[in-house]
């Protein structure tokens, strides 16, 4: 699958520059007021009594800040903080490794902690509750148990797919956050932060037009102000405005509601090729030539969350909203099963 410049999956591109944007304190942090209230006094708590933070798991869609929450609390605990990814965690013994090298009250931060094998979440399982390890050295009549206690230190998960982790793992996090898509507003001031500290000259009605094809999401808001930047460098004086915002991002194919060409052609299936719906999955994926995991993982969030797609147990269908994209042509009337 191609990189698409509106993906909230992380790209090459958005590495150095997350690097250099990501806030390094939770007043700096933009948006998810609710998740920062708590951490907040969680945090204030645990330095109180000279604690570890509590075991912390994030969740929701990517590109709203996961890591970046993970190194802020690292930061303000005054700690250092391991990060590995659940998919580089192949064995049991690997595990052990990294957690017998943390020191008192560190952070180990996993990415993408729903893909743990079992065998090494059980080794999490007695690490989180009880702080010790415990393994199998040995195999048959040889075998012996061993055990080993190490340093307090504070998990913090984070997951797209929270259904996907186990119940035993999940339950053994003290503090459990979901951060949602951020408003139009929320961007505003995310770009507002960003382009400041990139020396970009800019007005508030330029950094909207870029938050509102942004898709509530803080990595794509970032990587479009960086497009839009090189554009107005070359085609104006370099300052953004509403109008070379606008001109910019037309430009990249993306609409004034965030969608791209992709988009368009899955709704144009739906609504002009199969009269609206409802379809199931595997033939939308078959027409479009798309893997049918792709739709339901990549495509469809943003396009459920404002409105133009519904699913049902008889397949996907298109709202009215999805219908005036294409004009007076395709119209509730004409269409007996829109909803």
């Amino acid at each position: 699958m191609e990189e698409r410049i509106i993906s909230s999956e992380e790209q090459g591109e958005d590495v150095a520059l997350e690097t250099n944007l990501r806030p390094k304190k939770l007043t700096d942090y933009v948006g998810q007021k609710s998740v920062k209230d708590n951490l907040s006094i969680s945090m204030e708590a645990s330095r109180k009594r000279g604690d570890a933070l509590d075991h912390v798991l994030f969740y929701g869609p990517p590109g709203l800040g996961k890591t970046t929450l993970a190194n802020i609390i690292a930061s303000e605990m005054g700690v250092n903080i391991r990060v590995t990814a659940g998919p580089a965690i192949e064995r049991s013994g690997d595990m052990a490794a990294i957690i017998t090298s943390l020191e008192e009250h560190d952070v180990l931060f996993i990415d993408e902690i729903h893909r743990l094998s079992r065998a090494v979440e059980e080794v999490l399982y007695p690490a989180m509750e009880d702080f010790f390890l415990s393994w199998v050295m040995g195999k048959g009549l040889g075998a012996r148990s061993v055990n080993l206690k190490i340093p307090k230190f504070t998990l913090i998960g984070a997951t797209t797919r929270y259904a996907s982790i186990s119940s035993p793992l999940r339950n053994r996090f003290g503090l459990i956050h979901r951060l949602d898509y951020y408003d139009v507003d929320s961007l505003v001031q995310l770009l507002n932060r960003s382009a400041t500290i990139l020396n970009i000259k800019f007005d508030n009605e330029g950094l909207k037009q870029i938050a509102v094809r942004s898709r509530g999401t803080p990595r794509i808001a970032n990587r479009l102000l960086k497009r839009v930047r090189d554009y107005a460098e070359v085609k104006s004086n370099g300052k953004i405005t509403a109008s070379i915002a606008d001109e910019s991002l037309s430009k990249l194919g993306i609409t004034s509601t965030g969608l791209d060409e992709i988009d368009m052609r899955l709704l144009e299936a739906i609504v002009v090729n199969f009269t609206g719906g409802p379809i199931g999955l595997d033939t939308l994926a078959a027409f479009i030539n798309e893997e049918s995991e792709t739709i339901m993982e990549v495509y469809e969030p943003y396009l459920l969350q404002i409105g133009l797609l519904s699913r049902t147990p008889k397949g996907r269908i298109a709202t009215k909203l999805a219908y005036d994209l294409f004009g007076k042509e395709y119209t509730l009337g004409k269409q007996g099963n829109l909803i």
